[in-house]
Parts: C-alpha cells; structure tokens; sequence
C-alpha cells in the first residue's frame, strides 16, 4: 500500500540545538534548554522542510525567508539516570547520576 502524499494544514521540519522536530502551530514540545525566561519568544529559523496546504518546500539545506516562532512556557528537568561502572572480583564500583535540563515551548506560528 503506497503512503499517502496528502497533508492536512501546515507543519514544519525545524533543526533546534540538534535536534530535527517536526513542528506544526499550537504545538507543546521538550526541547534541550534553551536560555530565555517563561513568556518570552524565541524564533527558529533553520527549517528544514516546509509544507502548505499540498505543497512541500524541502530546503538545501535551510527554507530561505521561513521561521518559526515559539514561547518558552517553562523550564524543566528530566528524571534522573543512574550510570554505574563496576570491575568484577575487584571491589571496584561507581555511581553517577544525572538529570537532563529541558525547555517547555509552544508553537505560535510558522511564517512562510
């Protein structure tokens, strides 16, 4: 069965600290912490792939003239990850632990 080429509304492929998201408006999304107070807007514009109505713009390597806009809702930390290292028959052990640091965003608007 072929996939379906069709898509409803408007979303994009954006690369944010690394990281490829698809995005489309009124959107919540983790992303790696970014530096901004909650309530205040943050814009992305290395969008990688755009698509309007039925048409997909896929950029080379960026969409010139195409951004995203977001707000920073919060930010937040991830649970925390135990990383242990240990020698067999040498008495030998270590803990670390560690938790991530997230940034809560919405999408406001994708402008084309």
């Amino acid at each position: 069965m072929q996939p379906s080429l069709h898509f409803s509304g408007m979303f994009a492929v954006v690369d944010i600290k690394g990281f490829q998201e698809k995005v489309t408006e009124g959107q919540k999304l983790q992303i790696p912490r970014i530096v901004g107070e909650a309530g205040t807007k943050v814009i992305f514009d290395q969008v990688l792939l755009l698509s309007k109505d039925s048409t997909v713009t896929v950029g080379m390597p960026n969409v010139a003239g195409v951004s995203v806009e977001a707000k920073v809702l919060e930010h937040t930390r991830g649970d925390k990850i135990r990383v242990v290292k240990q020698r067999r028959r040498k008495r030998y052990r270590r803990v670390k632990g560690h938790r991530q640091e997230y940034t809560e965003i919405e999408i406001v608007k994708i402008t084309a």
